[in-house]
């Protein structure tokens, strides 16, 4: 497929099938990302292009870019060359609330995208989609912006600095925002009923506001839309975001030619799976397949010895004689994402693979180091009052 073009592909029955809606693997070692690459029409992150990256900001890469976490990207070699003649961009990412706690899985474009904020020194537009909620799910408004507000405050915990980061809820935003509607409208002129339907899949039975969404996810990655921040100005946008929903942003890209703007640049994560396995990702309508920010320590000790799957052998003896399966094991992965230790991560691998350790060995680890890190964030999300929050929903200037 070409690259920006704001069409579908027909999938294969054999393939894996991705969406911003719906996530399965067809295999038990999870997506084919590099599939997934060709599908879209995306780029893949190379040590080439993760070497530039580092030259450029003299900064070592994050543990998620080393990794292949985020591993495809749309056009983040202009964002390299805009730091390297010293001009600015901003970031943009956003969190469609559908339950009062977020997961880990929700955290992984946060936590890199905090990475990205601190290494650029540049501004951060963080959406709320609680209109998104409502249209797909059997949620409330009140419901949806009352979980808003509390995922919200699960973001701010990540620790964005508050001077240059502003987040909203589109149900209370757009209203207030007159800039926002108007490139609104002016995204959904240049997108017909049939291109979003090649997009995104929808039917004749779904209703009107779903077909109008995607130019509300849209809107923020361009810089006029927040005229109180950019003042007008032309601003080149950079969005951290899972692969599925890259979608959003093929079109966005489409639009942007047509409207004389900067294409928005991207970078692409790949999912955290769920407990029982890599062919789904971790989700918010599944208690015992994910692990919830706002999970006890004995939770998350019970999920990863009750539900996390393994790739250990069915016994003792066959396992010290054949090894463990990193490639399907779910604590293992796990460690990938949150173990910042490269050195102990390759160690952990080569241990478990030869057989060395068991199962119950690496669940332990991966339940010390992730109880560890929640415990670590809760601490922080305790911190993180109704006055902290509406600071950062306040329009007003940030540091641009």
């Amino acid at each position: 497929m070409a690259e920006d073009t704001i069409s579908n592909i027909a999938i294969a029955e054999d393939e894996d099938y991705v969406d911003p809606w719906t996530v399965t693997g067809k295999s038990d070692t999870g997506i084919d990302y590099d599939k997934l690459i060709k599908r879209f029409g995306s780029q893949k992150i190379d040590d080439e292009l993760i070497q530039r990256f580092e030259k450029v900001t003299g900064r070592k890469a994050h543990h998620l870019l080393r990794r292949g976490i985020f591993f495809s990207h749309r056009d983040l070699n202009v964002i390299i060359n805009l730091h390297e003649a010293g001009k600015k961009f901003y970031l943009y990412t956003g969190r469609g609330p559908s339950s009062d706690s977020m997961h880990l899985g929700h955290m992984i474009p946060f936590m890199f995208t905090k990475w990205l904020q601190d290494v650029f020194n540049v501004p951060l537009i963080i959406q709320l989609t609680d209109d998104e909620k409502v249209l797909w799910r059997d949620i409330k408004v009140e419901d949806a912006r009352k979980m808003a507000y509390n995922n919200a405050k699960d973001i701010i915990a990540i620790g964005f600095d508050p001077s240059n980061t502003f987040i909203f809820n589109d149900l209370d935003f757009i209203g207030q925002c007159p800039a926002f509607y108007q490139n609104m409208l002016r995204i959904q002129k240049c997108v017909t009923y049939n291109q979003v339907k090649g997009i995104f899949g929808f039917g004749d039975s779904d209703v009107i506001g779903k077909i109008t969404f995607p130019s509300i996810e849209a809107a923020p990655a361009f810089s006029t839309t927040f005229p109180f921040i950019f003042e007008n100005k032309i601003v080149h946008c950079l969005v951290p975001c899972a692969i599925d929903q890259d979608p959003y942003f093929r079109m966005t890209r489409d639009v942007a030619v047509r409207l004389k703007l900067p294409k928005p640049s991207l970078i692409h994560s790949t999912f955290l799976p769920a407990l029982q396995g890599a062919q789904h990702k971790m989700s918010a309508s599944d208690c015992n397949a994910s692990i919830f920010l706002n999970d006890t320590p004995k939770q998350i000790k019970n999920k990863i010895n009750k539900y996390a799957f393994s790739g250990g052998q069915v016994t003792v003896e066959e396992h010290r004689e054949k090894g463990g399966n990193t490639d399907v094991d779910i604590s293992y992965k796990y460690l990938v994402f949150f173990l910042e230790d490269d050195d102990k991560l390759a160690e952990i691998k080569k241990s478990y693979e030869s057989g060395q350790m068991l199962t119950g060995e690496l669940k332990k680890i991966a339940i010390d180091t992730i109880t560890g890190y929640v415990q670590d964030y809760q601490a922080r999300r305790a911190k993180v009052t109704d006055e902290v929050m509406h600071e950062y929903f306040r329009i007003r200037k940030i540091v641009v």
